[in-house]
């Protein structure tokens, strides 16, 4: 019996870059982004710096919205009436609407397989690659699937947030955690949960940006004695290249990484954390 062709696909918040997102040939579909009442789609026609400038010019802020069942439903039938099986790897579900939606749509259609990431940005950019590398070697849809959902919990995704008044403004943290923060110079490592997505406060640093990625850094890749050395992601939401530099350095002198792929956050990411957000994100064993 001849193989069924595989469809490799994911949210927009996976933030692969285009260079790995050409080279697995990944399909992207973009979530919604409402600012100032218009509805965008994420990195397609609005950018993150549109939304950083409205924040800047009248504290306006955008709303996200997850892609519903008729958009994914839409949006996988042609692969499907035309005999593909179609892999998709969501935000993870403890953030988003997503992942319940795509389930609902895949249940109209045959051999749509949807992956919650438990993880979101480059976490699921991870399993992306590690789902490329599988049709690859040509095993079938369904062991991918599993394999990928044992993989799940070897993701590991944290990053350094400047300032908390994005995740103020979009209710995530009080105004009095804000402020703290602000007059103490505090810069909050947070960590995503590896068993459903969810996220969680970890290591606070004060401190200049540049010194606080680097010491956030080391801390990271001293923490796991399992790391997988073939792929790590530094990603951010807009900063200065100096401190994309000094985390690369860091993570060149600390460990060898076979490729260190640097790539920034869709509109849906940055717009709950703020600009000159980075974070480092791997695999382990």
């Amino acid at each position: 019996m001849e193989t069924r062709k595989i469809i490799l696909s994911a949210d927009s918040t996976c933030d692969l870059g285009q260079e790995l997102k050409d080279r697995y040939d990944v399909h992207y579909y973009p979530f919604h982004v409402i600012l100032r009442g218009q509805d965008y789609q994420d990195n397609v026609t609005i950018t993150t710096e549109d939304i950083y400038q409205a924040y800047y010019e009248d504290k306006t802020l955008p709303k996200t919205a997850a892609i519903n069942v008729s958009e994914y439903i839409d949006y996988f039938r042609p692969w499907t009436d035309a005999g593909y099986e179609v892999i998709h790897l969501n935000l993870g579900g403890a953030l988003s609407s997503a992942h319940q939606n795509c389930m609902l749509a895949a249940e109209e259609l045959p051999g749509v397989y949807p992956i919650d990431s438990y993880n979101l940005s480059t976490g699921i950019a991870l399993l992306v690659i590690a789902a490329g590398d599988m049709i690859r070697r040509g095993l079938a849809a369904a062991d991918i699937v599993r394999r990928l959902k044992e993989l799940r919990s070897h993701c590991h995704a944290s990053f350094i947030l400047d300032t908390l008044d994005f995740m103020h403004a979009g209710g995530r943290c009080s105004s009095v955690v804000a402020l703290g923060a602000s007059l103490l110079n505090l810069k909050p490592c947070i960590e995503v949960d590896n068993s459903d997505g969810s996220m969680k406060v970890g290591r606070k640093y004060r401190g200049s940006l540049q010194k606080v990625l680097t010491r956030y850094t080391q801390d990271e890749l001293k923490r796991y004695h399992n790391i997988r050395t073939d792929h790590i992601f530094i990603t951010h939401s807009g900063i200065d290249s100096l401190c994309i530099e000094a985390v690369k350095r860091t993570i060149q002198e600390t460990m060898k990484f076979t490729e260190i792929h640097v790539t920034k956050a869709s509109c849906t990411i940055s717009c709950h954390c703020g600009p000159n957000t980075l974070g480092i994100l791997f695999m382990t064993d």
